[in-house]
């Protein structure tokens, strides 16, 4: 194992000290804790945005707090759910007197753990709301979750739930587009490598020198499929077939585009791969409205990609829009 790092038990607080020593005017640590907030939080009259999970798929989360987004994230030792009183301390954090909305990621840990978060939240008198996000289509269960993963559509409710509520939305109103946004999105992956855990030493899972595996999850959970590699081309037609069969896409739909790399794929690999998707949504007259490419949710050093499909309607792309500046995403 190669890895920049000091001790592999403390690389998710060396992590969060140095995203803050960057940014000391848009985050803050809070003390004893892997919490990031927002600098100016808890922000009056605004609704609080919190996510998070384990750690390992930077930038997520703590790459999107910040205004337009996420107020205060939360992270797990490396793929492995924070803990609730963790969860607990983010929600206080934010919470101005109008609410907190909890965005999780389908899985079992995380689903459990913050929904005890917010049983404490409550027991304090913090008016808190949960959306569960799993656009994930390559498997309907799986190593982890009952129902499909949430993965890199995620950033997506992330971005539009908090236009929501950087515009002055309440949290029934918050908590509402987030959940239309998960309705409206899709997503699936492919690895073409294994990442590797600091704490473990060695991958995940193993594939040959020209062997990719369909469907993974980012924590390498088993997907649909190992299969030999495979051209660009052919991927983008794999992975965008079923997300917008899923979707029930149609003539004339308009829709965002999310090409996410895995962590070890070069954005020239990224972009071979949206040529192929842009095609073919033109060959389906179905109208971009825009395109992301990038890191948006990784798995460590994990070579691979997710592609992911927003169907929009006039409210989501305002929102889609409107301003948001965060370490990992701005607009």
């Amino acid at each position: 194992m190669k890895k920049l790092i000091n001790d592999a038990n403390t690389v998710v607080q060396e992590m969060l000290e140095g995203m803050v020593a960057a940014h000391p005017n848009k985050l803050k640590l809070l003390p004893d804790t892997t919490v990031l907030v927002r600098a100016d939080a808890p922000v009056k009259g605004k609704v609080g945005l919190v996510s998070g999970g384990g750690s390992g798929h930077e930038p997520s989360h703590a790459g999107y707090v910040g205004v337009g987004m996420l107020d205060g994230a939360v992270s797990g030792e490396v793929f492995t759910s924070p803990t609730p009183d963790q969860v607990f301390e983010a929600i206080k954090a934010v919470d101005s007197g109008s609410g907190v909305l909890l965005i999780i990621k389908n899985y079992t840990g995380d689903v459990m753990n913050f929904e005890m978060a917010a049983e404490l939240a409550e027991a304090e008198g913090i008016n808190v709301a949960k959306v569960v996000v799993n656009d994930d289509v390559a498997v309907e269960n799986s190593t982890y979750t009952t129902g499909r993963r949430g993965i890199a559509g995620t950033v997506l409710v992330h971005k539009i739930a908090g236009a929501a509520a950087e515009r002055g939305a309440t949290l029934e109103e918050v908590e509402a587009i987030a959940n239309k946004v998960i309705d409206n999105v899709r997503s699936m992956g492919m690895a073409l490598t294994p990442c590797t855990i600091p704490a473990v030493g060695k991958p995940g899972f193993s594939l040959g020198e020209n062997e990719i595996e369909i469907g993974m999850g980012i924590h390498g959970e088993p997907g649909i499929e190992k299969t030999s590699i495979q051209t660009a081309n052919t991927i983008a037609e794999t992975l965008l077939t079923k997300v917008l069969d899923d979707l029930n896409i149609k003539q004339n739909d308009k829709v965002a585009v999310l090409i996410n790399g895995l962590g070890a794929t070069p954005l020239m690999e990224l972009y071979i791969l949206n040529k192929k998707v842009a095609s073919i949504l033109d060959e389906q007259h179905v109208e971009i409205y825009d395109t992301f490419v990038g890191e948006f949710m990784t798995a460590l050093e994990m070579a691979g990609c997710s592609i992911s499909v927003l169907k929009l309607d006039q409210e989501l792309m305002e929102l889609l829009d409107s301003h948001a500046n965060t370490l990992a995403f701005k607009r």
